[in-house]
């Protein structure tokens, strides 16, 4: 299993998931630090956490690059406050900043110590190999992951946006090496984008015990149901990549969401949330909200029971 049920109930969503063979719990849901520093200022992403974690939440998914590090600063600044350290899972990715470009061995190391200084903590419970970088060797990058993790400064090792093929390829040679391998990935999925998990990296996901942190779980904002004509502008560049997906596949999509919120008494951002935490392999939806309201409106999801003819019906209107 990928993941446990904590109180063992057929398509029921447990309260926590345990990620793979790591032993750590995550709730179903977990917050995207995209926004802090950007679209959410120090007292809103303060209000979010807070609120966050109120609501039972402890999985805060960032990267060293959001807003050129200050999602960082600004997550340091409330862990700093908090007492509960130990409760809290904080999951940052390296290798995408401008100042620690790529995942060679000493740009991974700078970038760790760096994250740790932001981040305002002794430890990073996962960290993300983020992209590829091909032009970086594996064995380097994962002999610099080997140092930081027998240093305490990580825990665990995952990887954001990588294809089927160079997954498998990086788990091989840590396991032939005796390197530390991916315990968990990365990776845009929801009704509309689909096919980045869906198939080869589901399958190898699971063949390797590895968790799937799903980002973007509401395709940007569209499966909110606002947008649904051009006339529909986004208020904020935040929602800006929604309106691509305006058109008759998305317009069959909303229709299946509106029919499965009818059916549930839930909206259809809940039930585009729920349909993703249903699926295989999903330890958390990492959700962006830049005030607590945003945050309220997508909690339920967390609990939100579909039945199989749902689920099918989302899947049969979002089939690619």
């Amino acid at each position: 299993m990928i993941y446990t049920e904590a109180d063992g109930a057929a398509g029921v969503v447990p309260a926590k998931r345990v990620v793979g063979a790591t032993g750590v719990a995550v709730h179903p849901l977990a917050i995207d630090g995209s926004l802090f520093g950007w679209a959410a200022g120090v007292d809103d992403t303060n209000d979010v956490l807070d609120r966050f974690v109120e609501a039972g939440g402890n999985l805060i998914s960032t990267a060293d690059h959001y807003a050129g590090g200050r999602s960082e600063v600004m997550i340091g600044s409330w862990l700093r406050e908090q007492k509960n350290r130990g409760d809290l899972i904080v999951a940052t990715k390296v290798g995408r900043h401008p100042d620690a470009r790529g995942l060679g061995h000493r740009t991974i190391l700078r970038a760790v110590d760096t994250c740790l200084a932001r981040l305002g903590t002794d430890y990073i419970d996962f960290l993300s190999f983020d992209g590829e970088h091909l032009e970086s060797p594996i064995d380097e990058s994962l002999e610099a992951a080997d140092r930081v993790i027998r240093e305490g400064k990580v825990r665990f090792l995952s990887a954001a946006g990588y294809s089927a093929s160079r997954f498998a390829q990086v788990q091989a040679i840590a396991a032939e090496s005796a390197y530390p391998q991916f315990r968990a990935m990365v990776v845009e999925y929801n009704l509309m984008e689909r096919t980045q998990f869906e198939g080869a990296v589901q399958a190898a996901a699971a063949a390797l015990g590895t968790a799937a942190f799903v980002r973007l779980p509401l395709a940007s904002g569209y499966l909110t149901g606002r947008f649904r004509t051009r006339d529909d502008l986004p208020d904020s560049v935040m929602f800006g990549a929604a309106m691509q997906y305006i058109g008759r596949r998305g317009n069959h999509v909303l229709a299946a969401l509106d029919s499965v919120a009818a059916q549930t008494g839930e909206t259809p951002a809940r039930v585009a949330i729920a349909w993703v935490l249903h699926k295989p392999g999903v330890a958390a939806a990492v959700v962006r909200a830049k005030d607590p309201h945003q945050l309220d409106a997508m909690l339920g999801a967390a609990s939100l029971r579909l039945s199989r003819h749902q689920i099918g019906e989302l899947d049969r209107a979002s089939v690619t």
